[in-house]
C-alpha cells in the first residue's frame, strides 16, 4: 500500500516546480502581491468577515481536513476488495495528490509566516494582511500563505480530472467540492489571496501527480 501511495513521489514533488509549473508559482506570488497592495484581501475580509459567509467556515474546514484522509483510502479498499488495479490506482493518487499539495502549501508556510486573519480579538479592525514573517516557521504551519485546505481540494479535483476525463459529472461534483473548501477558508480563517494560490499549486500538483499515475495505469493494463 505504501509503494502505491509513494509512487514517483519525490520525482513529482520536484515536477511541480520544473518548467511551466514554476511559473504558476510566480503566478500565484504576483497575485497575492497585488491582492495585497491593492487592499482587496483587506476589503474581503471586511465583507466577510459578518453574516452568512462565516456558517460554511467550519463545515468546508471539517471537509476539508476529512474527504483527503478517507476519500483516497477509500478508493484503495474498494479496488483490493474488488481485485481493481484502476480503483487502486485512483486512491493512491488522490492520497499522494493530497500529500503533495499539503508538503508544498506547508513549506510556503513554514518560509513566509503570513499572519491570519483575526476574528473578534483586537486585531479584527487592524489591516494584517500585509504582515509576512519570513524566515523559518516564525507562524507555525496551520495558518498562512497559501491555504492547504484549498491546495489539497484542488490537487485531488484535478488529479480526478486527469484521471477520469470522460466522467464529468464526477470530476464536476468534485470541483464543486474544492470551490467549496476554497471559499469556506477564505471566510476569517484565510486571506482571498491564501486560497488563489492554493488553487493554483494544489491544481499543479494534482495534475502533475495525476499524469504519473496515469501512465502508470495504462502500463499496467
Amino acid at each position: 500500500m505504501l509503494k502505491d501511495f509513494s509512487h514517483k513521489l519525490f520525482k513529482n514533488i520536484a515536477h511541480t516546480f520544473k518548467g511551466s509549473n514554476f511559473a504558476w508559482h510566480l503566478l500565484a506570488i504576483v497575485i497575492t502581491y497585488l491582492l495585497v497592495i491593492s487592499g482587496s484581501d483587506w476589503r474581503y475580509f471586511e465583507f466577510t468577515a459578518a453574516g452568512w459567509p462565516l456558517s460554511i467556515r467550519m463545515p468546508a474546514g471539517l471537509l476539508g481536513f476529512l474527504v483527503p484522509l478517507f476519500l483516497p483510502i477509500g478508493f484503495y479498499l474498494l479496488g483490493k476488495m474488488q481485485g481493481s488495479f484502476t480503483l487502486k490506482n485512483t486512491g493512491a493518487a488522490l492520497g499522494q495528490a493530497a500529500f503533495v499539495g499539503w508538503f508544498i502549501t506547508s513549506s510556503y508556510k513554514a518560509l513566509t509566516g503570513r499572519l491570519h486573519p483575526e476574528l473578534l480579538t483586537n486585531l479584527s479592525n487592524t489591516d494584517i494582511s500585509g504582515v509576512f514573517n519570513f524566515g523559518f516557521f516564525k507562524e507555525g504551519i496551520f495558518w498562512g500563505w497559501p491555504s492547504s485546505h484549498t491546495a489539497v481540494a484542488f490537487a485531488m479535483a484535478a488529479a480526478l480530472y486527469v484521471l477520469y476525463p470522460n466522467h464529468k459529472k464526477i470530476t464536476a461534483l468534485f470541483m464543486l467540492y474544492a470551490a467549496f473548501i476554497g471559499l469556506g477558508v477564505s471566510v476569517g480563517i484565510h486571506w482571498l489571496s491564501d486560497v488563489i494560490a492554493g488553487v493554483i499549486i494544489g491544481t499543479v500538483a494534482g495534475l502533475v501527480v495525476a499524469k504519473s499515475y496515469k501512465e502508470r495505469e495504462i502500463v499496467s493494463e
